[in-house]
């Protein structure tokens, strides 16, 4: 695979990634309703850290939170263009997918200090966390294989 090949991979797996974060927004959004919980912010208060932002008020909150939510979920969807290009596929790649970005959010995310350590957090949250990142990871492979289906 030469580097036009993999560059157009990585676009189609941003347009994957950003199917994907539909998905996970659309899981997360009717989980919190049903529990009847806020929405996390452990992943804009972490963008926030790395990058020296402090939004003002509430609606700068919003909408910090927003951008990074869709900016997070459609970059890794370039690592999901890259397992293709590697020559991974279908639920292999989906697993791997689901893996990476699961598994750094659970490193990231109490190294910053915005979300606990799996092993301080309840079973029932990790599970429902899992699935919401499964529900991404799914949804960005399924999207990712429609565009190199329609491609060819």
């Amino acid at each position: 695979m030469g580097l036009g090949d993999a560059a157009a991979a990585v676009g189609k797996g941003l347009v994957a990634g950003a199917a994907g974060t539909v998905a996970m927004t659309i899981s997360s959004t009717l989980e919190a309703k049903l529990r009847e919980r806020d929405s996390s912010s452990a992943p804009a208060d972490a963008a926030g850290k790395v990058l020296g932002v402090q939004p003002r008020d509430e609606a700068g909150e919003a909408r910090f939170s927003t951008i990074v939510h869709w900016a997070y979920g459609t970059s890794w969807g370039a690592v999901r263009g890259l397992l293709s290009a590697a020559g991974m596929e279908g639920g292999k790649a989906a697993a791997a997918h689901f893996v990476a970005v699961w598994g750094s959010a659970q490193v990231m995310l109490p190294a910053l200090d915005v979300a606990p350590p799996m092993w301080e957090s309840e079973p029932k949250e990790i599970v429902i966390d899992a699935f919401h990142h499964a529900v991404y990871a799914i949804a960005t492979g399924v999207a990712f294989a429609a565009l190199e289906a329609s491609s060819s």
